[in-house]
Protein backbone atom coordinates (compact mmCIF):
# COMPACT_ATOMS: atom_id res chain seq x y z
CA UNK A 1 0.00 0.00 0.00
CA UNK A 2 1.43 3.32 -0.83
CA UNK A 3 1.91 5.96 1.79
CA UNK A 4 1.29 9.80 1.62
CA UNK A 5 3.32 11.53 3.60
CA UNK A 6 2.11 15.13 4.52
CA UNK A 7 2.70 17.22 6.94
CA UNK A 8 4.61 15.41 8.87
CA UNK A 9 1.86 12.74 9.23
CA UNK A 10 0.93 9.79 7.52
CA UNK A 11 -1.70 9.16 5.66
CA UNK A 12 -3.00 5.78 3.56
CA UNK A 13 -4.21 6.28 0.42
CA UNK A 14 -3.28 4.15 -2.36
CA UNK A 15 -4.52 5.19 -5.80
CA UNK A 16 -5.85 3.14 -8.12
CA UNK A 17 -4.80 2.28 -11.71
CA UNK A 18 -2.60 5.83 -13.31
CA UNK A 19 -3.67 7.77 -10.61
CA UNK A 20 -1.72 9.88 -8.57
CA UNK A 21 -1.66 11.97 -5.28
CA UNK A 22 -1.08 15.33 -5.19
CA UNK A 23 0.34 17.51 -2.17
CA UNK A 24 -0.31 20.82 -4.09
CA UNK A 25 2.20 23.98 -3.15
CA UNK A 26 0.73 27.37 -1.52
CA UNK A 27 -0.46 30.25 -3.40
CA UNK A 28 1.98 32.88 -3.83
CA UNK A 29 1.29 35.47 -1.21
CA UNK A 30 3.26 38.30 -3.32
CA UNK A 31 3.98 39.31 -7.22
CA UNK A 32 7.59 39.64 -8.44
CA UNK A 33 7.01 43.16 -8.34
CA UNK A 34 6.47 42.84 -4.01
CA UNK A 35 2.54 43.17 -4.92
CA UNK A 36 1.34 41.43 -1.56
CA UNK A 37 -2.18 39.57 -2.41
CA UNK A 38 -5.31 38.94 -0.62
CA UNK A 39 -7.10 35.86 -0.39
CA UNK A 40 -9.29 36.36 -3.28
CA UNK A 41 -6.86 37.31 -5.68
CA UNK A 42 -4.47 34.19 -5.79
CA UNK A 43 -4.61 31.88 -8.16
CA UNK A 44 -5.63 27.85 -7.67
CA UNK A 45 -2.26 26.46 -7.47
CA UNK A 46 -1.01 24.02 -9.97
CA UNK A 47 2.43 23.02 -8.76
CA UNK A 48 2.68 20.24 -6.48
CA UNK A 49 4.96 17.21 -4.88
CA UNK A 50 3.51 13.49 -6.09
CA UNK A 51 2.65 11.90 -2.48
CA UNK A 52 1.45 8.32 -3.86
CA UNK A 53 0.69 6.97 -7.31
CA UNK A 54 -0.95 3.96 -8.36
CA UNK A 55 -0.21 1.14 -9.77
CA UNK A 56 -0.64 1.98 -13.90
CA UNK A 57 -2.95 1.67 -16.21
CA UNK A 58 -4.25 -1.62 -17.18
CA UNK A 59 -3.50 -2.11 -20.58
CA UNK A 60 -5.99 -4.37 -23.16
CA UNK A 61 -2.83 -7.19 -22.72
CA UNK A 62 -3.88 -7.60 -18.99
CA UNK A 63 -0.40 -6.09 -18.08
CA UNK A 64 0.24 -2.37 -16.52
CA UNK A 65 1.61 -0.03 -18.19
CA UNK A 66 4.39 1.95 -16.42
CA UNK A 67 4.10 5.19 -14.20
CA UNK A 68 6.37 8.43 -15.47
CA UNK A 69 6.09 10.32 -12.33
CA UNK A 70 7.18 8.86 -8.96
CA UNK A 71 6.52 9.93 -5.25
CA UNK A 72 8.88 13.10 -4.46
CA UNK A 73 8.84 14.62 -8.14
CA UNK A 74 7.31 17.71 -8.33
CA UNK A 75 4.99 18.45 -11.12
CA UNK A 76 2.92 21.23 -12.80
CA UNK A 77 -0.72 19.74 -13.44
CA UNK A 78 -3.75 21.42 -15.39
CA UNK A 79 -5.76 24.38 -13.75
CA UNK A 80 -9.13 22.21 -13.44
CA UNK A 81 -7.75 18.79 -13.48
CA UNK A 82 -8.36 16.33 -10.97
CA UNK A 83 -10.06 15.92 -7.65
CA UNK A 84 -9.56 17.92 -4.21
CA UNK A 85 -10.07 16.09 -1.46
CA UNK A 86 -9.44 16.92 2.33
CA UNK A 87 -8.02 14.54 4.70
CA UNK A 88 -8.23 16.12 8.28
CA UNK A 89 -6.55 19.58 7.89
CA UNK A 90 -4.52 18.39 4.47
CA UNK A 91 -5.70 19.34 1.23
CA UNK A 92 -4.57 16.54 -1.62
CA UNK A 93 -5.67 16.43 -5.36
CA UNK A 94 -5.83 13.11 -7.46
CA UNK A 95 -5.62 13.18 -10.61
CA UNK A 96 -5.00 11.28 -13.65
CA UNK A 97 -1.17 10.68 -14.84
CA UNK A 98 -2.08 12.48 -18.25
CA UNK A 99 -3.08 15.32 -16.51
CA UNK A 100 0.36 16.06 -15.24
CA UNK A 101 1.63 18.62 -17.64
CA UNK A 102 5.68 18.47 -16.67
CA UNK A 103 7.95 17.20 -14.05
CA UNK A 104 10.08 20.11 -12.66
CA UNK A 105 13.68 19.49 -12.59
CA UNK A 106 15.18 16.05 -12.58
Amino acid sequence: MATATASKKKVKFRPMDDRILIEPCEAEEMTLGGIILPDAAREKPQRGIVTATGPGKLLDSGSRGEMCVKVGDEVFYGKYAGTEIDMGSDNFVVLRETDVLAIVGN
